[in-house]
């Protein structure tokens, strides 16, 4: 029988210790009972890594990594099926993770302050996404797929590469195109041409915000800086 080298050794004694963590990270998890978190912020702590045992808080609904030097996700955290708000601007990101596309929950996602430079065709599974922060990111760029995001409330995609959008771009009916809010935001892009025009007109923002009881007593309704495409019919209070 051959002997064990020193190497073998090693290779074994750091498998058991990766495996120790790993039932201490799970044991301690359960012991403190964190397996019931719903909200964790651990921005601004220079993290590096994130341990694969936050795949076990299934109950998390808000996690804030922002302002650390991540550059890449655990897979473990595709399980976070609760989870509906990711924060992490200002990391080391250079691709959206492919963690992040299975978190089918998300309804918030700031990856603003990174050096993404692409967007994988697999964000349409993140069919209940409404706010998507891109800010100062690498993009040249967008999937079609984006445009499948059809509950999309706010898209802010500025200080990026981009020199064109997708065709299916004006798909996105839901998004704020308010100047006001300037809830689609393309600033210091290289666009060659723009935007595809949304196919929503101003009679039809109306009707929704009449119906939110976003208009009536003590409300200020702004429609400036916009090109109306109908005025068929009169905004009236009753």
């Amino acid at each position: 029988k051959e002997k064990a080298t020193h190497k073998d050794l090693n290779r074994s004694a750091e498998k058991q210790s990766s495996l120790a963590a790993t039932v201490r990270g799970n044991v301690i998890a359960r012991e403190l009972g964190f397996v019931n978190l719903t909200c964790l912020y651990v921005d601004s702590n220079n993290l590096k890594k994130i341990p694969a045992e936050i795949g076990t808080l299934s109950h998390l609904e808000r996690l804030t990594l922002s302002n650390n030097s991540l550059s890449s996700l655990p897979p473990e955290m595709g399980a976070l099926q609760r989870l509906h708000s990711l924060h992490l601007a200002n990391n080391s990101l250079t691709e959206l993770p492919a963690p992040l596309c299975q978190l089918r929950s998300l309804t918030f996602l700031d990856v603003s302050d990174n050096k993404i430079g692409t967007i994988p065709s697999s964000i349409r599974h993140l069919e209940k996404l409404e706010t998507l922060l891109l800010l100062f990111n690498s993009l040249e760029s967008l999937p079609e797929e984006v445009c499948l995001l059809r509950k999309l409330r706010t898209l802010w995609l500025g200080n990026n590469h981009l020199r064109s959008l997708p065709a299916t771009f004006g798909e996105l009916v839901n998004l704020d195109w308010g100047y006001n809010y300037c809830s689609c935001n393309f600033e210091g892009n290289p666009l060659e041409r723009p935007p595809p025009e949304p196919k929503i007109s101003l009679l039809s923002t109306v009707f929704y915000i009449q119906h939110t009881g976003c208009v009536g007593s003590g409300f200020h309704l702004a429609l400036d800086k916009n090109q109306p495409v109908s005025r068929s019919h009169k905004v009236s209070r009753k």
